[in-house]
């Protein structure tokens, strides 16, 4: 690299530069208190551990996702975070055992091998909350709840959720009695939505004609309340875990809309987003103009197991700087006080005072430029006669 592009950062990693900065550290904030006034309280994962522990149970696209390198004093393979949800998992299952339901959240930096959309991030900020210890509608509800308000808090009013549940296409998947390679092909098919490509495949593989129609039709059964009476009727084949799942689904936003009267959910039995290590509702936020989810989340049952202790377990996550980039906050004006440098010494008792009061106090220092709008700030420091008082500038 030639000493001209050394101040150059690889692709999709960036650094935050002021007022962005000071924007996501505000959300972050308000985030993590307001997650405590529901309960949740704060975990801190390290950055980097072996990945016997942190890709477990996640499949393989988050191994993809994975830097990995060797640890120079084990020998042993780590890999840095691209994902926060098993780390949290891991603290509920071995660390803090308890035999109540457990609320966590959870804020830092993840790394990903490769961008999740045209000129994205690397390295998110994710955000998230879980709640292990509980399988029903009531704790589902509350995560998506808190979805909700995190992106109403962040200053994202237009988002609308979409429902689905993984249950659907993995009982269809057993009834039709498919390969654990003709299911992956399906999947991919479903997640883009590629009609002729499923029926191409359905075909090929001579299912049973009812199979062959209840698959298709998933890539159909997304809209409004009406899609729920729909699937009812078009997947009834596919035996009591296809209608339990449906059911839960209704029950869910009858749940969440006893919190929030007037929401609107969207249905789409095709969204299978986290399909590997889902296992059951899944349920994903989008605002119109941005084509991946802002914020996503599901019930993952059993995550722990492999950490010897299985529970019940629901969550969502997101990026902190999706949400100050979509949430587009007013920029701040600039606020503080300038004291020039000759009234250093003399000032102190008073900068002490007004800084204990929350302002932002700034020194002029010797032989530099004494122009207080040129630092941030708006009003001056000044003695007049008697004492020091603020003034504007």
């Amino acid at each position: 690299m030639s000493e001209q592009d050394r101040w150059l950062l690889p692709e999709g990693i960036e650094e935050v530069l002021p007022p962005l900065a000071g924007s996501l550290e505000a959300l972050r904030r308000r985030l993590l208190d307001m997650f405590s006034t529901w309960g949740y309280e704060l975990v801190i994962p390290p950055f980097i551990e072996y990945v016997d522990s942190l890709l477990t149970g996640t499949g393989n696209d988050l191994d993809l996702q994975t830097f990995k390198l060797v640890d120079q004093l084990s020998g042993k393979l780590m890999g840095i975070r691209a994902d926060m949800t098993p780390q949290v998992a891991r603290v509920d299952a071995h660390h803090l055992r308890r035999d109540v339901p457990t609320r966590l959240c959870y804020i830092g930096t993840v790394l990903h091998t490769r961008p999740g959309g045209f000129g994205g991030t690397r390295s998110p900020l994710q955000v998230g909350a879980e709640l292990y210890g509980h399988h029903g509608v009531q704790s589902d509800a509350e995560i998506l709840l808190l979805m909700v308000e995190t992106l109403a808090a962040s200053g994202i009013a237009n988002a609308h959720v979409d429902l689905g549940h993984v249950g659907i296409y993995h009982a269809l998947a057993q009834q039709a009695q498919l390969s654990a390679s003709q299911e992956q092909a399906l999947f991919e098919a479903l997640q883009r939505k590629a009609t002729p490509e499923l029926a191409a495949c359905v075909e090929q593989w001579r299912l049973p004609m009812a199979s062959r129609e209840m698959l298709l039709a998933l890539v159909e059964l997304n809209g409004g309340d009406e899609v729920l009476e729909e699937a009812r009727l078009r997947l009834a084949g596919g035996g009591a875990a296809v209608l339990d799942a449906i059911d839960y689904l209704a029950a869910l936003a009858d749940a969440a809309r006893a919190w929030l009267p007037g929401a609107t959910f969207h249905y789409d039995l095709a969204e299978l987003r986290g399909y590997h290590y889902h296992t059951g509702v899944v349920f994903a936020a989008f605002v119109p103009g941005h084509g991946q989810a802002i914020a996503q989340g599901g019930r993952y049952d059993d995550i722990g197991k492999v950490f010897g202790r299985a529970r019940p377990a629901t969550g969502f996550s997101t990026d902190l700087k999706t949400l100050v980039a979509l949430s587009a906050p007013p920029v701040a004006q600039p606020r503080g006080i300038f004291v020039p440098a000759d009234a250093h010494n003399n000032a102190l008792a008073k900068v002490r005072e007004l800084r204990q009061q929350g302002e932002r106090v700034i020194y002029g220092l010797p032989n530099t430029s004494e122009d207080p709008k040129a630092l941030g700030c708006d009003r001056l420091l000044s003695w007049n006669g008697e004492r020091w008082v603020v003034v504007e500038v």
